[in-house]
């Protein structure tokens, strides 16, 4: 929980508001003029409003509708934003070191189990939406939109690790040449 709890406060930083979150029954209080009371029914429902508000502020699904620009290049910068507030470097390894902290180095707890879940379900419903916002507007065939999501978050998982190595050449280079060719396999799946 210690990883939501940290996201929350950056998310909340970000947009200047206090809430309180709670996974039980209203009490009846009043809330200050800033400050917004939220319940929820249970804690995976508290953490998947956690989250969906987090990644509204960190990854805008803005860009994926800018219909201007051709699909494969909003596509590569809304995945290009998944990556962005890790940074490279100092900051992606300490990303690393908080999500091995977390998640790897415990035992899988419940708890645990449930917290990564929970970042893992709204990392995919974000990117499962920009390929069906692509679908719909026939920029993307249909298909197995999951699948492909998958894929593209595979991806994502290694483009974050090697932020955090050692590299020779340019990272965000190499970067930016493996986004395009993940999105292209995607949307071109015949030619790739």
């Amino acid at each position: 929980m210690r990883v939501i709890d940290a996201l929350l406060e950056r998310a909340l930083s970000v947009t200047g508001l206090s809430v309180a979150l709670s996974a039980r029954r209203p009490t009846g209080c009043p809330s200050a003029a800033r400050r917004r009371q939220f319940h929820f029914p249970t804690q995976r429902a508290l953490q998947d409003e956690v989250l969906t508000r987090l990644y509204d502020v960190v990854v805008s699904d803005e860009r994926i509708h800018d219909r201007g620009v051709p699909a494969r290049d909003r596509l590569v910068d809304c995945l290009r934003q998944v990556l962005a507030p890790a940074g490279v470097g100092a900051g992606a390894r300490q990303a690393h070191r908080t999500i091995h902290e977390q998640f790897i180095a415990p035992e899988p707890t419940e708890q645990v189990r449930e917290a990564y879940f929970a970042l893992e379900r709204e990392g995919r419903r974000r990117v499962e939406y920009w390929l069906t916002v692509l679908t719909q507007e026939g920029a993307l065939a249909p298909g197995d939109t999951s699948r492909r999501a998958k894929f593209l978050l595979t991806v994502l998982n290694g483009l974050a690790l090697e932020r955090a190595l050692p590299s020779e050449g340019s990272i965000l280079q190499s970067e930016n040449d493996t986004l395009y060719m993940a999105v292209d396999a995607v949307l071109n799946p015949a030619t790739s």
